[in-house]
């Protein structure tokens, strides 16, 4: 009989349409109608129908549902799946679901029957009870295997007979850019015909949505590309509709549809990829309820020079399509290396083997074309030695920069590649850690690769954690080559290094990560925040980083919009009633618990583990976040509830998030903390403050000289002149002031403007007032006083403290220190001034003149003719014995410079200075003149006393 009715079908099928596709058109027929109410499974259907029905042990998916609400880069995910039990018995039934390892679950519910379930997050405890769980159902969870990033959320339940179970799971994540791409994946894989299927996904993007495309379904059981090649067309049934900032998609293939992509149900992946607008500025900053997410991706740069090293698993393991497919990805990678860029590559199996020996190659047509054949004649064998690969590797890196003059803003990088675990050499894990950390030494990061199942995930994993890179893991059956070309290409291009991103101190808290070492093309920094300024009517956002030709600043007001012009109602996921719906919000706690993840994992402090772990998983209960340190479990919402009802609505477009700012600044470089700013500081006695007040100390004499100069507003004074030796010139402009009543002085002069010039190895100047710093070395950079900031070049450094200080340190061997004066209630005779000091002057040579600059290399002594004391030249702590004379005296290059005792408070405000005083405007203490130190124009570059030229 069974034999007949078979034959019977297959006859059928094969007189007429075929098999799949006259299948496909009776479940249409008869399961579309309904399958929400209980009657639909007592319907009748044809005697094939029914003995297809005796057959089948499992319940009917009669319906798969998934709708998404992405609001700028944050995506609200809820998947609804109804089960239909239609046999005789009580049967299991199995919702599995894959979701992006990064997302994280924010609920579950499930109703059988005429009970309901809710799922409530709570704190993970070290055992549980067997007690706990319910006869009748299984709880869901995430399972532990992942697949290419990837986890499978699983929950199984017993269904009573001629009933049906919903599942309601809600999920979130953060869509990370790479290669220019945001891309958001829905698994769609119930391994049945589905009565109906439907995705349904939202974008919202108030900055602008550019290159939206829906690929085919990317089908491979382990995420390959499932594609026929050349076809870019979006699945069947695919409708893509959008305007300037809201798209819409959706795919709702019918049964027929479905059995036309695969026979027996769909078993892939939709994909939607797409970017925004965006311009080389700051960046897209968005504020909503006291939350900020700031968003920055710069185009249009110039790429970064690299230096990489190459270090690839040829062990025995590696024989046969792995390292074919590893091979056949390093010729590719080899022809995209650039001009600029070094490279060697390091093959390893139970021995190390280097392709050049300690030096990394430039990018030549010859040494490409060896390079491949190095990688050509690569055979498996042998065991797998990782620490001694990874030392060697770091080795050859650290000697490389060491012993090069290579350029400080090129980006070098380890990329290691394995499909073993080590059996070689050092084989522990925390060992082969603590090695690797410090043979790197935060000089450079480690990008890490495993393919196949044999890999330590977790110890690649925390290698490149701990050692600011990425890793990546590939299945031994993947197309290798063109996943390990793809990981490449997101690396492959630096832009940027040393990001900094600021913000004012006082305005916000509780900031995710603002630096970051590196910035590749097609990627995208997400930094979010508290702000704790609610009366500020906009937010500061400075970004600092360094490019090819220098470091640079960008910088902008964001204005914080009311709140109710950005609240979003009736996001999927937050219909429960927990949150406030605000998706900054919870884009931040997101961001905040991954990095407590990171930072548990990089840690050996078990302390420092515990009080991680606490922080995150009290953060996810509040969020209602499932991560590995909480867990979801099914509580009984009572009997003859209601069952789950999926709430969405389309989300709104007006005023969401804030465009893009408009670039204000030029080009500087990575912000400093105040305190930091503070400890690099040395402030010496050597300088001209105030009115202005001279200081020159002698340490070696172990007393100091001061001066006055009592010059006119406008005056330009030549403080340092040693332009041709070191090439630096430090020129000083004085501005004046009413002087104090009954004082014998005509008015008060202050510096308002410190030139320094500088011409060794490259010309350049800077002009510094208490207002503003101006670099200029071929492109004109403008810094603001109250702003802290570093910027540097290959010979010059500069440092704002803001408000306070600016510190400019010239090829290592020569500092200064200018001081900031500022008043709030100034009085009449008082000026915002600066003061100039000398914390460093070994870089100037001996002949190096001006009024401060004349005194760095030469020896003052102090005769005492008429004091009581037998010694001739004394010292400062000899001070309090000694009493003023008229015949005291300074031998200065032969000269005797009358000279009285006097005490000087240095305007830096932390020290006295005990001093000897020459009078007269330094009448013979300096060579000739004041008068003789007059600058031309700031840019007066005298090269010797007397004689003036300009740069």
């Amino acid at each position: 009989m069974i034999l007949w009715l078979w034959l019977c079908w297959g006859f059928s099928t094969s007189a007429g349409q075929p098999d799949s596709e006259l299948m496909a058109r009776y479940l249409e027929e008869k399961l579309m109608a309904d399958y929400s109410i209980m009657e639909q499974v007592a319907r009748r259907v044809p005697r094939q129908a029914k003995f297809l029905q005796r057959l089948e042990t499992r319940p009917r998916m009669s319906e798969f549902t998934v709708r998404s609400t992405i609001i700028s880069r944050y995506a609200f995910t809820t998947v609804s799946c109804t089960m239909v039990n239609s046999g005789s018995e009580a049967r299991e039934g199995v919702f599995e679901m894959q979701i992006p390892a990064a997302a994280f679950i924010s609920n579950f519910t499930m109703s059988i029957g005429n009970k309901t379930y809710y799922g409530e997050v709570t704190g993970k405890e070290k055992k549980h009870s067997s007690d706990d769980k319910a006869r009748h159902k299984k709880p869901p969870s995430p399972t532990d295997g992942r697949e290419n990033g990837y986890e499978t959320f699983k929950a199984s339940v017993f269904i009573p007979r001629k009933m049906q179970a919903k599942f309601l799971l809600h999920y979130e994540e953060l869509l990370q850019r790479r290669l220019g791409k945001y891309e958001y994946t829905v698994s769609i894989r119930p391994q049945q015909l589905v009565g109906r299927l439907r995705v349904e996904v939202n974008i919202l993007e108030n900055s602008g949505i550019v290159s939206l495309e829906v690929p085919p379904l990317r089908n491979s059981k382990h995420k390959g590309n499932g594609k026929v090649e050349g076809d870019v067309s979006p699945p069947p049934s695919t409708v893509v509709g959008h305007t300037k900032t809201l798209a819409k998609v959706t795919f709702n293939p019918s049964v027929v549809e479905q059995t036309r992509i695969a026979r027996n149900g769909i078993l892939g992946d939709f994909i939607i990829r797409y970017d925004v607008n965006r311009e080389l500025s700051v960046g897209d900053v968005q504020i909503l309820n006291g939350y900020f997410v700031h968003y920055f991706a710069p185009t249009d740069l110039p790429p970064l020079p690299k230096n990489v090293v190459f270090v690839l698993d040829s062990s025995a393991s590696m024989v046969g399509t792995k390292l074919k497919q590893t091979k056949e990805a390093l010729f590719t990678i080899l022809q995209d290396l650039r001009p600029e860029d070094h490279f060697n590559i390091i093959g390893f199996s139970n021995r190390i083997k280097v392709w050049q020996q300690d030096r990394l190659v430039p990018v030549t047509p010859n040494n490409i074309r060896d390079a491949k054949k190095y990688i050509h004649n690569m055979s498996p064998t042998g065991g797998t030695n990782i620490n001694g690969a990874l030392q060697t590797g770091a080795k050859l890196l650290n000697d490389y920069i060491a012993q090069n003059d290579i350029d400080a803003r090129s980006v070098s990088l380890i990329i290691f590649l394995t499909d073993g675990r080590p059996t070689v050499g050092e084989t522990q894990s925390s060992k082969i850690l603590s090695n690797t950390k410090d043979a790197i030494r935060d000089k450079f990061c480690l990008f890490t690769i495993g393919i196949g199942n044999d890999v330590d995930h977790k110890l690649l994993e925390r290698m490149a954690l701990e050692n600011c890179g990425m890793t990546r893991h590939f299945q031994e059956d993947d197309d290798a080559a063109s996943h390990l070309k793809g990981f490449y290409d997101e690396i492959g291009t630096p832009l940027l290094s040393d990001i900094r991103v600021d913000y004012p101190e006082d305005n916000v808290e509780e900031v995710t990560q603002n630096f970051f070492p590196n910035y590749f093309n097609g990627s995208e920094i997400i930094i979010a925040g508290k702000l704790i300024n609610h009366t500020s009517d906009s937010l500061h956002v400075e970004v600092t980083a360094s490019n090819s030709k220098k470091y640079i600043l960008l910088k902008t007001d964001v204005a914080i919009d009311l709140p109710s012009r950005n609240d979003i109602r009736g996001v999927p996921g937050l219909e429960d009633g927990k949150g406030d719906k605000n998706y900054i919000e919870r884009a931040w706690s997101y961001l905040t618990i991954k990095e407590l993840l990171n930072s548990r994992l990089k840690t050996d402090d078990n302390q420092e583990k515990d009080y991680l772990m606490e922080k995150a998983k009290s953060m996810a209960l509040t969020y209602n976040f499932v991560t590995p340190f909480t867990v979801l479990k099914m509580r009984e919402a009572g009997l003859h509830s209601e069952p789950p009802q999926e709430e969405f609505v389309s989300p709104s477009t007006d005023g969401i998030g804030e465009k893009l700012q408009s670039l204000q600044g030029h080009k500087a470089p990575p912000g400093v903390h105040r305190q930091q700013d503070k400890q690099r500081i040395k402030i010496s006695k050597t300088s001209a403050d105030g009115d202005p007040h001279f200081v020159i100390d002698f340490p070696s004499s172990k007393f100091s000289v001061c001066f006055n100069i009592d010059g006119e507003p406008g005056d330009i004074l030549r403080l340092v002149s040693d332009h041709k030796e070191s090439g630096v010139t430090v020129n000083g402009q004085l501005i004046g002031a009413p002087a104090p009543p009954n004082g014998h002085k005509k008015h008060r002069t202050y510096f308002s403007t410190i030139t320094i010039l500088s011409n060794k190895p490259e010309r350049s100047y800077l002009e510094i007032t208490p207002r503003r710093v101006i670099l200029d070395d071929g492109e004109r950079l403008l810094l603001s006083c109250d702003r802290s900031a570093v910027v540097r070049s290959s010979s010059l450094e500069v440092s704002i403290s803001a408000n306070s200080n600016v510190t400019v340190t010239i090829q290592d061997t020569i500092s200064f220190v200018i001081l900031i004066h500022h008043y709030k209630k100034p009085a009449p005779y008082q000026r915002n001034h600066l003061g100039f000091y000398i914390s460093n002057s070994k870089g100037l040579s001996s002949d190096s003149h001006g009024l401060l600059g004349q005194f760095l290399n030469h020896e003052v002594k102090l005769l005492q003719e008429s004091l009581n004391t037998s010694h001739q030249q004394v010292g400062q702590n000899q001070t309090e014995a000694l009493k003023p004379s008229p015949t005291t005296t300074l031998k200065v290059k032969g000269r005797l410079v009358p000279v009285v005792w006097k005490q000087r408070r240095i305007y830096n405000g932390q020290q006295e200075v005990d001093c000897w005083f020459a009078k007269n405007n330094a009448d013979k203490l300096i060579d000739g003149s004041y008068k003789d130190y007059l600058a031309s124009h700031p840019f007066d570059t005298g090269t010797s006393f007397g004689t003036i030229n300009s740069l």
